[in-house]
């Protein structure tokens, strides 16, 4: 079958970073052939499997930074404006009303986005796009007017002009695959099938798809999009973001994903984190299956098979160095150990962000400083005898360097691996520390307890004093440790390698495509589209049928 695979883009994923998932996807189910849509960014450099090929917004290139230029595009009529701006008052009024359920426009609010969305889709479709329509004078003040009337929000009613400018800026970023040349017959209407990589802008294209061809869609998250949108900091370019700005892009954002979720017709969330955002959202609990990600286990084997090869008395921590890592807490935690345990180490391997990640690199830089300070403040440098060079208990190390050149070496030096964060999505290095069969201690956010399933220590976040009681509770206890990780080495390549990951979405794709409408396309075989007996040659097939060429007599 032919698959429209939605992705965000970007480069090739650092290591642990699951979201190279698809990557392993399109190049593990090779009898499927796979279309890449990077939607709002580029497709990882290098070599594509044989079974993929990429689309882009004008069949050659990468998605342009502006608005798309599309053939067939013309200048909007007095009709073509009427249908705009009915579709953009709706869309506005959605997007601007009340969200408290004991209010009466919340209750219309999702149909209202739903049906405006629809309409400018519609449009765009018949126009050849949306020429500057989403910044145009029309469309601020209908978003004036969304706001200020009867049943908006108190917040979207304080925003002012500049307000409305920014986000008429950023909801044309945000509705920009409406007006690519990407549905017709040649591109998303050729495809049996449509999975989106995240929920939200990205499956956009997947419900136009599903509006114009019945193509079914499927969304996978292993992240919270939402969630994410809600947590980031604002843009460069938006320093000074109001309240009233910050509250429409959230419900931007909230009624993208709402909207998704109630159209998908599978959604297969990463964990059961992300299950409950999607049910929160107004997901049909029928309509949601949990699919663990994929994992390569095969890298961390040969640590794996030797479980008695950590250093003794050494904790690794491996990850991004950010805030929600709570690294502070796990220094005060160390400080506690170490006062019981005075020969135990402690290594924080730090992981290089992504260089297109949005946030950049200066607030990890100045939180890895500030670690870094507060370690040298509370473990002055010791030595062993008075002509010793002294020596810091805590090392701060970087992957890929000359003490931590590789993960297998990282999680083959450590007798406990921990994770001390205050928020969390699907914590990889946990799952990887289980591939090398390491006991582990977390804090329980995010997917912690459902990952880890008993065969690990979880305390409760920001309470390092919980921290150290587990760290000294494994390490007095090498027995207990290593049955520890046997256990969780056992439970990862049961439930997070590749495998399992790739024959559950196999499954997914025939049981999709078998309740889906059969469409015929000239050309082509359509799965499904016949029973089976009528390949074979019998008195109820004639031979047409046979040889596929033809439909069985009534």
């Amino acid at each position: 079958m032919r698959i429209g695979l939605l992705t965000e883009g970007g480069t090739s994923c650092a290591a642990g970073d699951t979201g190279a998932w698809w990557q392993r996807l399109v190049r593990g189910l090779a009898p499927h052939d796979f279309d890449l849509y990077a939607v709002g960014g580029r497709l990882p450099a290098g070599p594509l499997p044989p079974n993929a090929r990429p689309v882009t917004a004008t069949g050659e290139g990468a998605l342009p930074a502006g608005p798309p230029e599309r053939a067939g595009r013309r200048a909007y009529g007095r009709r073509d404006r009427r249908r705009f701006a009915e579709g953009f008052h709706a869309l506005a009024t959605g997007l601007a009303a009340e969200t408290d359920p004991a209010h009466p426009a919340a209750a219309t609010a999702a149909d209202s986005f739903a049906t405006g969305l629809g309409a400018l889709a519609d449009l765009a479709r018949d126009t050849g796009g949306l020429p500057g329509a989403l910044r145009s004078d029309d469309a601020v003040r209908l978003l004036e007017t969304a706001c200020r009337a009867p049943g908006a929000r108190r917040a979207a009613a304080a925003a002012g002009l500049r307000d409305h400018l920014a986000f008429a800026d950023h909801l044309e970023r945000a509705l920009r695959p409406l007006s690519l040349a990407w549905y017709d017959e040649t591109a998303l209407g050729a495809a049996d099938l449509c999975h989106a990589t995240a929920g939200g802008p990205v499956a956009l294209p997947g419900l136009l798809a599903k509006r114009f061809f019945g193509t079914p869609l499927l969304v996978t998250e292993y992240g919270v999009g939402l969630r994410s949108h809600y947590l980031a900091r604002p843009a460069p370019d938006t320093p000074d973001a109001s309240t009233a700005l910050r509250t429409l892009l959230a419900a931007l954002h909230g009624r993208l994903a709402g909207e998704t979720y109630r159209q998908a017709a599978l959604l297969t969330p990463g964990n059961a984190h992300a299950r409950r955002w999607q049910e929160k959202l107004g997901a049909d609990r029928e309509r949601v299956r949990t699919v663990h990600p994929g994992m390569p286990a095969e890298r961390f084997a040969d640590v794996g098979e030797d479980e008695e090869s950590g250093e003794p008395g050494t904790l690794v921590w491996i990850g991004r160095v950010e805030p929600a890592k709570d690294l502070v807490a796990l220094l005060h935690a160390f400080a506690e150990l170490r006062a019981r345990r005075p020969d135990t180490r402690l290594r924080i391997v730090s992981v290089p962000a992504d260089a297109d990640a949005p946030d950049g690199a200066t607030e990890p830089c100045a939180y890895l400083a500030q670690c870094a300070a507060l370690a040298a403040q509370l473990f002055p440098d010791e030595a062993a005898g008075a002509h010793a060079v002294g020596e810091n208990p805590v090392s701060f190390e970087e992957l890929g360097g000359p003490e931590a050149p590789t993960l297998e070496d990282v999680y083959a030096s450590a007798a406990v691996v921990v994770l001390s964060s205050t928020v969390e999505g699907f914590p990889a290095s946990l799952v990887e520390a289980m591939f090398c069969a390491r006991a582990t201690v977390s804090t329980d956010v995010g997917a912690v307890v459902e990952i880890i399933g008993g065969t690990g220590l979880v305390v409760p976040p920001r309470n390092p004093r919980a921290l150290a009681d587990a760290c000294h509770a494994l390490l007095g206890d090498p027995e207990r440790r290593y049955r520890l990780g046997a256990a969780a080495r056992a439970r990862a390549l049961e439930l997070f390698t590749v495998d399992q990951n790739l024959a559950a979405f196999r499954g997914i794709y025939l049981e999709l495509l078998s309740h889906a409408p059969v469409r015929h396309r000239a050309g082509s075989d359509v799965p499904f589209a016949h029973p089976a007996e009528a390949h074979l040659p019998g008195s109820w097939a004639p031979k047409a049928v046979a040889a596929g060429t033809g439909a069985p007599d009534a």
